[in-house]
């Protein structure tokens, strides 16, 4: 039955959630490599840092660079549960990738689900780029515009799922 839905699904739709997830993956280590370059050595200067007002160093080591800059308000700045969020992006994507290999309905339901969590802390985090930090990250935006191609591609993949398998009941 699940070769027959795999079979069914277009065949963009796998090959566009494995170029995002990678895409996705690779910009998040990224992110967390410059992180920790920056925190080791204060003068450290990134690929992505091509000047002033377009750095993403430096956003990444403002306070909204560690968990969205709210989990500081509920457990001490150091705590382990306050992370970059590079490393939550790391895991979304390994679960966006890793999830995208299940066919079934509640697969395709967390993978729309924690798309539409991706897409409103992209909205969130872009407002705080642009209206708080006044900075331009080129990684950032990269990452926002891969949630929203990933939100468009889960959606597709809920609808395909749930059309077959109501044709096969």
């Amino acid at each position: 039955f699940s070769a027959h839905i795999m079979a069914s699904l277009p065949t963009w739709e796998r090959k566009a959630r494995i170029f995002l997830c990678v895409l996705g993956l690779f910009l998040s280590i990224y992110a967390l490599h410059v992180e920790l370059s920056r925190e080791r050595d204060p003068e450290y200067r990134a690929m992505c840092d091509l000047g002033e007002s377009v750095s993403c160093s430096k956003v990444f080591a403002s306070r909204w660079g560690r968990g969205f800059g709210l989990v500081q308000f509920f457990v001490a700045k150091d705590s382990p549960l306050n992370q970059p969020n590079s490393v939550l992006g790391i895991i979304f994507y390994t679960l966006q990738m890793g999830l995208g290999l299940s066919l079934s309905k509640k697969a395709a339901l967390f993978l729309v689900f924690s798309s539409w969590v991706s897409v409103a802390g992209s909205l969130y985090l872009a407002s705080i780029l642009a209206f708080v930090l006044g900075d331009f990250c080129m990684v950032c935006v990269s990452t926002y515009i891969i949630n929203f191609a990933l939100l468009f591609t889960n959606l597709r993949r809920r609808r395909a799922i749930k059309g077959l398998k109501e044709k096969s009941q």
